[in-house]
């Protein structure tokens, strides 16, 4: 197809490449799937996140798609002003943009992360009469309720959710990354409803792949190589049930044989460190963040994979990591609401166990389960890389895209 006679796609997003964050990584690479069927154009910011301080161009063509950077601040995002300071700057420089270089005909893909970038993408597109499709990662404000940032009845709540509901009636057309996402957009839009597609994030199937444990350097480094190892891996912020993780880690520190290995970051670092010390655990491991060039390694560091949200994420988020979890061929300990999308999946593939959240006791027990019958944790391991080979491809979650996209039915 002539490039000249494609449809124009923009892809909006506040984090694109080098930002490598789990929303900078996705958007780059249903970005550049688009470019076979689509004119690819990206509006995005700097570096804000892992990437912080790299200067990138302000135009520039990668793998087909023609990516202009709008100027914003990209100042410390823990720092709570400051991050607000980044989201508004990157909103308003990017609305600008659109109407600049927005013509009638075009599509939109615009992501909810920073939240306020859709409203202004979504006026944007009225105004220059494009079609506009809602990616939703994060359900707002549900996902400030579930954090304890805000109270589910309080006024303010109540007015965020008037304007969420607006937002999702002005667009053309909404994705969100599992079923359970899709019921509460659903609640939400009442009787004005949208086409809404379940489009999931994907497995890197050409990065991460099943490893024989004595292959693994970070079982080596940790010496953890003769240990039966649960890893949690990922973001320990506000909606991530890490309590949890250390009261199952509590009940098994006899078990000399089970350890704990918890790899990542964020606001319950500094809690979590400090209940390993007051309790005198042993039996578990604390690193700091691996880059995704190590995801081989670091997925692999382990035999059962916990994933663990607090009470009130049903429909909220999906954790992007549990399809490269799946990937490696590790079963999956699910601490979340039973019909939570991960839960769906685990449940449907048979490939680990499902807990909801209060339930430490039940958390250990299903490791000592696991831990008790290496044939069927094998078997859970094989069914799990099946299913990211199957159905979790990136090539068919473009696919997806590109049919919503040009408006057909998903």
């Amino acid at each position: 197809m002539n490039r000249d006679s494609k449809d124009r796609v923009w892809v909006v997003s506040e984090l694109y490449y080098p930002e490598q964050t789990s929303t900078g990584h996705i958007l780059t690479q249903i970005a550049e799937g688009l470019t076979d069927e689509f004119r690819v154009r990206v509006l995005c910011g700097q570096p804000s996140y892992s990437a912080r301080g790299v200067k990138a161009p302000s135009r520039e063509t990668r793998n087909g798609v023609d990516i202009r950077r709008c100027w914003a601040t990209t100042w410390n995002k823990d720092v709570l002003l400051k991050r607000v300071v980044n989201l508004l700057t990157i909103s308003f420089s990017i609305f600008f943009r659109m109407l600049v270089h927005l013509r009638r005909g075009d599509r939109v893909l615009v992501v909810t992360n920073p939240p306020l970038l859709p409203f202004f993408a979504s006026i944007a597109c009225r105004l220059r009469r494009a079609k506009c499709l809602l990616l939703i990662h994060d359900v707002y404000p549900d996902v400030a309720v579930a954090a304890g940032m805000l109270r589910a009845e309080a006024m303010p709540t109540r007015c965020l959710n008037w304007f969420v509901r607006r937002l999702y009636r002005s667009v053309d057309r909404i994705a969100v990354l599992g079923r359970d996402m899709r019921n509460l957009v659903r609640d939400k839009l009442g009787d004005r409803q949208r086409p809404i597609d379940v489009i999931t994030n994907w497995a890197d199937l050409d990065m991460v792949s099943p490893q024989p444990r004595d292959e693994n350097n970070l079982l080596q480094e940790t010496g953890l190589t003769d240990k039966f190892v649960v890893q949690y891996a990922g973001n320990m912020g506000p909606l991530h049930n890490i309590e949890e993780v250390l009261e199952s880690a509590v009940l098994l520190r006899d078990h000399q044989d089970v350890h704990f290995l918890v790899i990542g970051s964020g606001r319950k670092q500094a809690w979590l460190e400090g209940a390993v010390e007051e309790n005198g655990l042993t039996n578990v491991t604390i690193l700091p963040p691996k880059p995704r060039s190590e995801s081989q390694d670091f997925l692999n560091a382990c035999d059962v994979a916990v994933n663990a949200f607090v009470p009130g994420m049903l429909g909220v988020s999906v954790p992007s990591r549990t399809y490269n979890i799946l990937a490696v061929g590790k079963p999956i300990l699910a601490v979340m609401h039973p019909e939570s999308e991960l839960a769906l999946v685990v449940e449907e593939e048979q490939a680990g166990w499902v807990i909801p959240p209060g339930r430490p006791a039940d958390i250990a027990d299903a490791i000592l389960e696991a831990k008790a019958d290496p044939d069927g944790l094998a078997e859970m391991g094989r069914r799990a890389r099946a299913a990211a080979e199957s159905k979790y491809q990136v090539d068919r979650i473009v696919d997806a895209f590109a049919t919503a996209l040009r408006g057909e039915p998903g």
